[in-house]
């Protein structure tokens, strides 16, 4: 009788024990150094904005006491020279709140054109031209879209475009008045012209992550390239494009030099698009050195202080929009 075979198994030695190596003390120390310098860094960040905050509010006091809660639906900001008001912010929110539709009506649609088109149907050969061109709108100072709204974009509304919508659109009471090109119309104009670049690169670059198999599917099933983009690409990238209109949005709304040189700068409230007004942003660059006294100094930086909450509500809102969207499906996380 033969003797047992052994087992393969037992044959195969045991693995040695791998040894782990310690960090050393100078690991762990480099370790705490970057973790409280990263700590430190980010507190920094968030004390500032309190502190700005902390700031307003402490300045705005003086014009609280005097005028209380009526600042806000006050509709007079009158400067007298005996620098007792009276003093109210409600023209210039309308002014803020009315130059930045008309400059994500205008500027959305092109904007999303753009990126759609670089994205999708852009020659290979343009595409990278195309988009540098985009964005250097961007770097362009606003005094220079000031000037160039003053100059060139102001007699071509007063003579061409306005009287042209008075004509054939005065019927909607939204162009009433006499159309002389410096006004919240053109400031909104302007506005667009300027945040485009900001909404079309944030679209482009959420639109370039969709898969190329969602693309490809809807494709497959026989969809046309704009229906593609509408039900594949879009969808996915919906959020990016979202958070891209409030960057646009944050801009237009605190935006002052080019605000300042063709909306007209009267404090009251605009009653048509044809109307002089004044936004928050130009009402605190136009007053704040040329002030009559304390009391407009601290009624200019409360009006500061409405601009920083009403930035800080359209974020709020635009984070619970970007949060329903993801929560109904589809869209990346900005």
């Amino acid at each position: 009788m033969d003797p047992p075979t052994p087992s393969p198994v037992s044959s195969v030695p045991a693995p040695l024990p791998v040894k782990i190596p310690r960090r050393s003390d100078h690991h762990r120390w480099g370790d705490r150094i970057f973790y409280g310098l990263v700590f430190a860094v980010g507190l920094s960040v968030i004390g500032l904005a309190l502190a700005i905050v902390v700031s307003l509010v402490y300045s705005s006091q003086q014009s609280f006491r005097v005028f209380g809660w009526s600042f806000l639906w006050g509709t007079v900001w009158n400067p007298t020279p005996t620098d007792t008001g009276p003093f109210g912010v409600v023209p210039f929110i309308a002014g803020t709140l009315v130059t930045s539709a008309i400059a994500l009506f205008i500027a959305i649609p092109l904007a999303l054109g753009a990126a759609i088109f670089l994205t999708t149907h852009c020659p290979r050969w343009l595409r990278g031209p195309a988009g540098t061109a985009i964005e250097l709108l961007a770097a362009v100072p606003s005094v220079i879209y000031g000037f160039w709204g003053l100059f060139i974009v102001h007699p071509y509304m007063a003579s061409t475009v306005e009287p042209g919508l008075k004509r054939y659109l005065g019927f909607t009471g939204l162009f009433n008045g006499t159309p002389i090109g410096i006004d919240v119309l053109t400031a909104g104009l302007i506005l667009a012209v300027m945040i485009v670049p900001t909404i079309c690169a944030v679209s482009r670059d959420t639109l370039l992550a969709v898969p190329q198999a969602q693309k490809e599917a809807a494709l497959s099933l026989g969809a046309t390239d704009w229906e593609t983009t509408r039900v594949a690409s879009i969808p996915y990238a919906r959020s990016g494009i979202i958070g891209g209109i409030i960057l646009g949005l944050g801009r237009a709304m605190g935006e002052t030099m080019a605000v300042v040189m063709v909306i007209g700068d009267t404090d009251k409230v605009p009653t048509s698009l044809f109307s002089q007004g004044q936004t928050i942003a130009s009402l605190i660059a136009n007053e704040l050195l040329s002030n009559q006294g304390p009391l407009q100094i601290s009624a200019i930086l409360e009006a500061g202080l409405v601009l920083l909450f009403i930035s800080l509500m359209v974020n709020v809102g635009a984070r619970l929009l970007v949060w329903r969207v993801l929560r109904g499906g589809g869209g990346i996380v900005e």
